[in-house]
């Protein structure tokens, strides 16, 4: 089932975008590897829920996934062949919202070769280009 805030101050919200880069959650926290968004994006819960299934499905109960971004935004869409006015329409579906060098997903406990086959698959699913990045040594 596609993830959902449970509950929200405000129904529905401004179409809102800013174009820059990432400064919270763009290196890997959790995991040893991870999934990195390129560009920018609004992520819908389905998608989301498409790449911890294409992972979960390779790692067939190996290893631990992390999901790093989650959809709290909702986005509203007009009723096909509605005309103009009639105030806003109802929330269509929920997005996240991913900057460049958003940190996607992470995977711990397993090699870096099959860490790496799993993202390709989760790369896949998702609609902007991501790059695989391992964790920073601290000195």
């Amino acid at each position: 089932m596609p993830r959902m805030p449970k509950r929200v101050k405000f129904r529905k919200e401004f179409r809102r975008a800013r174009d820059r880069k990432a400064t919270k959650g763009n290196f890997v926290a959790y995991g040893d590897y991870g999934l990195q968004s390129l560009e920018q994006v609004w992520l819908t819960a389905r998608q989301i829920e498409a790449g911890r299934i294409a992972a979960q499905h390779f790692l067939r109960r190996d290893g631990k996934i992390y999901i790093r971004v989650f959809p709290d935004k909702p986005v509203s869409k007009k009723p096909l062949e509605t005309r103009m006015g009639k105030g806003k329409a109802e929330v269509d579906y929920w997005a996240a919202r991913v900057k460049p060098g958003t940190m996607l997903y992470e995977i711990s406990g397993v090699t870096e070769d099959r860490a790496r086959r799993a993202m390709v698959r989760v790369a896949m699913k998702m609609p902007v280009r991501c790059r695989f990045v391992g964790r920073r040594v601290a000195i």
